[in-house]
């Protein structure tokens, strides 16, 4: 099974909402979070894993971009 979080910041906490799953986490850190989501994901499917399914987790975080510096010719 294949579990996919969207991740992004709210200016405060990083935050993960399920793609397709109904579980959100956050963290102060990306590190926290990648604990809350792998944490929530255990506690959410617990019974799949007790039955021994493998689970995989997929995250999608967003990237800010900034102005990027251009050369003057002479």
């Amino acid at each position: 099974m294949l579990v996919t979080f969207e991740i992004y910041s709210d200016g405060t906490f990083w935050c993960s909402r399920g793609i397709g799953v109904d579980i959100f986490t956050q963290g102060k850190t990306l590190d926290e979070l990648m604990g809350n989501i792998r944490e929530a994901v255990e506690l959410h499917f617990e019974e799949e894993l007790a039955k021994g399914e493998s689970i995989r987790i997929l995250t999608i975080s967003e990237c800010e971009v900034g102005p990027v510096a251009r050369a003057t010719g002479c």
